[in-house]
């Protein structure tokens, strides 16, 4: 096992000696000898996550629209609950006997378990933190929390196709059959029903309220969603969602799947939207046809007709609920990931204006100044930081996602398994950076990024690599770190700092690329799995910078403070 930068003493093995006796696989959370250690532990956790206040201007909105935008908030906090219960079946009444705890340990505890949405470190691989429990299961609440991968893949072989399809969907849970023989899976509707009528009775009141037409529509239509678990309608709205207010929230990712990457966590992101950024970027759309035209792989596997639809959206963020808002947080997305509708209709991206500036700002730059030589710094830039993420959200919906795999119609999702995330991850990060090389050489892309671009994302790869290699964009980095190092695209200096080789870097860029996107294209779950067990690792040149980074947040721990403030 690779040794985290982060363990120093005292570190997270302190907190798990001396485990007590586990009932059900868990129990309550018990103090230790040393309590006073314990909450130091918990604190230097913790403070890898600098506070950082998020906010948006909502001024220029209507009485009304300020009225909707409180309840689609109140349909937001549910998410939370939601998110909660598929983490773990404890979660919630752990969650209200640490905030009973008055205690220092108690308080500690809470304020950590509540950036993790849970007892375990998202980014110690999900180390429990509270003594007493054990290991997090990969299929979290998911699945039936005594069953393991095994138990679940020997079901699944002896169903009907169409049964199979149904039981591995988005929108299902698995658990346990009639007198606890056998599974069957539980739509969501069903398995959280009072919690799914919260949030859709909020968002009705919120349609009611607003006058902005596509908005209406949207609220409407995922509120009747979360009800029948049937999003395509409302996945379309919220494609050609216009307004003002720009709502997401729903099942969408599925991360906390580590087994299947099948089953989609609730999750929600209230933002404001940012016309005169918006505008600028609407241009990059009209772009993608020629890209995909243009990938370095075979002909074949190019999509000569991309979904018609690809709006690209600038947003401040005001609000994340649930898997939203659980350790490291998003800087941009790329949704729906339902490939029907891709097919269709396209997807739509959506850059975090406030939440990248804030990373940026807290996170990568000081990062720079350690991973970097001095005469690089200086090409660490806002612009290509910002630019490379939302390239990184286009190209999720660029390259393979329908094959055929022995003569039948699959997608990549099903075919690469748990590895698909970390290779899906890695695809977009280095694929993006392709593109935006395509783009400059085009003239669609000023040529200042020339200087900036290789450089500030290798400094970023040091920010996503921290997240743990357990977590897919961590792991998906190391990927492309590793292989970048190997094809000597980028060179270690005997002070440990890191650069980018100007002669081989695009060539490196487009043989990952290619290779990414022909395994996905072959549906080649053997290449996948070699890759991600060969490159996804930490190395020691890697590991020296990591441990450099002791005084570097890892990333942002948000406060709402506009969503409060309409409390």
């Amino acid at each position: 096992m690779i040794t985290s930068w982060f363990l120093q003493p005292p570190a997270v093995l302190v907190l798990v000696a001396g485990l007590a006796a586990v009932e059900s696989g868990c129990s309550s959370p018990v103090d230790t000898p040393d309590t006073t250690q314990e909450v130091a532990s918990l604190q230097a956790m913790a403070v890898r996550f600098a506070p950082a206040d998020i906010a948006a201007d909502v001024s220029g909105l209507p009485e009304n629209e300020r009225r909707a935008l409180t309840k689609i908030i109140e349909a937001a906090r549910v998410m939370d609950a939601l998110f909660l219960r598929q983490v773990w079946s404890g979660n919630e009444a752990m969650q209200a006997r640490l905030a009973a705890d008055q205690t220092p340990l108690g308080r500690a505890r809470l304020h950590y378990f509540l950036i993790n949405k849970g007892p375990w470190s998202r980014l110690d691989h999900n180390t429990p933190f509270i003594p007493g429990l054990s290991p997090k299961s990969g299929g979290a609440n998911l699945y039936p929390e005594d069953a393991t991968k095994d138990d679940i893949e020997a079901w699944l072989k002896t169903l009907s196709e169409p049964d199979r399809a149904r039981a591995m969907g988005f929108f299902t849970v698995i658990r346990r059959g009639p007198g606890g023989r056998g599974f069957v899976a539980v739509p969501y509707f069903t398995e959280y029903k009072g919690m799914v009528e919260s949030a859709g009775a909020a968002l009705k009141e919120a349609a009611a309220l607003t006058t902005q037409p596509t908005l209406k529509r949207y609220l409407n239509t995922r509120a009747d969603a979360l009800l029948d678990d049937d999003y395509y309608e409302s996945d379309v709205a919220w494609m050609e969602l216009d307004a003002s207010i720009e709502p997401t929230i729903g099942p969408y990712e599925v991360y906390e799947d580590e087994w299947f990457n099948a089953k989609a966590a609730y999750e929600s992101f209230i933002t404001i939207r940012d016309e005169a950024e918006t505008k600028k970027l609407e241009r990059f759309g009209a772009e993608l046809q020629d890209i995909e035209n243009h990938l370095p792989i075979d002909p074949k596997y190019r999509n000569p007709t991309l979904g018609a639809l690809a709006p690209i959206r600038v947003v401040n963020e005001m609000f994340a609920s649930g898997d939203a808002n659980r350790g490291v947080q998003t800087a941009a997305f790329n949704l729906p990931n339902d490939e029907r509708v891709i097919r269709e209709k396209g997807s739509k991206r959506v850059m975090l204006k406030n939440v990248q500036e804030t990373k940026f700002r807290q996170v990568l730059v000081p990062i720079s100044s350690v991973a970097l030589p001095s005469g690089d710094r200086g090409n660490v830039a806002f612009d290509a930081f910002f630019t490379h993420i939302l390239m990184h959200e286009l190209m999720h919906g660029l390259g393979p996602h329908d094959i055929h795999v022995g003569g039948r119609a699959t997608t990549v999702r099903q075919e690469l398994k748990e590895t698909y995330s970390a290779v899906e991850e890695a695809k977009a990060d280095i694929s993006g950076l392709w593109a935006m090389r395509f783009l400059i050489e085009k003239g669609s892309l000023d040529r200042s990024f020339e200087r900036t671009l290789y450089t500030t994302f290798l400094a970023s790869t040091f920010r996503s690599i921290r997240f743990g290699i357990n977590e897919a964009h961590g792991r998906g980095i190391a990927i492309q770190l590793n292989y970048l190092l190997d094809a000597g695209a980028v060179t270690v200096a005997s002070d440990g700092t890191f650069a980018v080789n100007p002669s081989n870097i695009n060539q490196a860029v487009t043989g990952l690329t290619r290779e990414i996107m022909t395994l996905q294209a072959e549906g080649s779950y053997m290449k996948a799995r070699a890759l991600v067990d060969t490159l996804g690792v930490v190395r020691p040149e890697v590991q020296r910078v990591l441990d450099r980074l002791t005084h570097v947040p890892v990333d942002i721990e948000p406060r709402f403070v506009t969503a409060e403030s309409l409390r």
